[in-house]
């Protein structure tokens, strides 16, 4: 049995070597390993072989299978080599690769990213809150009549069990101070939806960012002052904030943003932003809604803001229309890299 073993050794490493493709291995590999292979038939005559001979056939048995499977797989990789020699033959490494186009963020993402980090830096955290919403969050709570324009099926998106789509981020400053005592200081990035007819400057989805600021003392002076450095720190600091009386339900006194930059590319006064100081309804409806006092209005004072970054981004970038912004035309975006 030995001198068979030794026979069919240099007969399987002859053909190894022969072999001319994988095909041809693979067929060398099944002839002499497989399951009715020559060496697996030799395997089933060791129960002849006499006891003092098994250990040393054994292990003979044992060495040409691992040797045999060791030529197969180097001969596998040899062809392999030659393979991919042949198919880079001709081919100049040298030559510069084909330039694969880099993306960017989105003009109105770059423009979130950066207000984000400047409020962070005045110690306003990041609060987020479901895009669909009830009418106690999006308008009860907001101190917004019954009445009200907003709340009718011209201008919001209602669903049938009596939700509906936030027409602003504010709701996400009630969520915050249901789940949080003050302080509070917040900021509210998100999408917003309104029954708009889709025209160069309105779209039924938009993007706001909106901020809350509770503690005890807060006044209409912190208010300006976070107000202007934003808005300084994001055009340049030669911004002209102006702040103008105006009428919101939520917040009283309330008042409309004016900027005048030469970031926003005019000489002249743009309505940007809406702010106030909150109603004191707003802490009523929020302790009620808390079960408890933690929002006394005769301890705790607050402001908030919001402001569309569509409508920032459509003027910092001298974009004539807003659908641009959602078209996702690469010739318009790749000029936001």
């Amino acid at each position: 049995m030995e001198t068979e073993l030794e026979q069919i050794r240099a007969e399987a490493f002859a053909e190894i070597g022969q072999a001319q493709d994988e095909a041809a291995v693979e067929a060398v590999r099944v002839k002499f390993l497989g399951k009715t292979g020559r060496i697996s038939l030799l395997s089933e005559k060791m129960r002849d072989v006499p006891k003092e001979d098994k250990a040393r056939v054994g292990k003979l048995l044992n060495e040409i299978r691992a040797a045999l499977t060791s030529a197969i797989d180097g001969r596998k990789s040899a062809l392999e080599a030659e393979r991919d020699t042949r198919a880079l033959a001709g081919v100049d490494v040298t030559l510069p690769g084909t330039p694969v186009a880099v993306g960017a963020l989105h003009p109105i993402t770059q423009l979130q990213h950066r207000a984000i980090e400047i409020f962070r830096r005045m110690g306003f955290a990041l609060a987020d809150g479901p895009d669909i919403e009830d009418e106690f969050h999006c308008f009860d709570a907001l101190n917004t009549p019954a009445d009200h324009p907003a709340r009718n099926e011209q201008d919001t998106f209602y669903f049938s069990d009596g939700r509906l789509l936030r027409t602003h981020t504010s709701t996400v400053q009630i969520r915050t101070m249901e789940k949080c005592a003050p302080p509070v200081r917040i900021i509210a990035p998100g999408a917003a939806y309104r029954r708009d007819e889709v025209d160069a400057t309105h779209l039924a989805q938009f993007k706001q960012m909106e901020g809350l600021y509770v503690d005890e003392g807060v006044s209409v002076a912190d208010l300006k002052g976070t107000i202007e450095f934003f808005f300084r720190e994001l055009l340049g600091k030669e911004t002209r904030v102006r702040f103008r009386p105006h009428f919101f339900p939520f917040t009283e006194p309330s008042f409309e943003i004016d900027l005048k930059a030469p970031a926003l590319g005019a000489d002249k006064w743009l309505e940007m932003a809406g702010c106030g100081m909150v109603d004191p309804a707003v802490f009523e409806a929020v302790n009620k809604s808390r079960g408890d006092a933690a929002f006394d209005p005769e301890k705790f004072t607050g402001f908030a803001f919001g402001f569309g970054l569509d409508r920032l981004a459509m003027v910092l970038h001298a974009v004539p229309d807003i659908r641009l912004l959602v078209e996702n035309d690469v010739r318009f975006l790749g000029q936001f890299k």
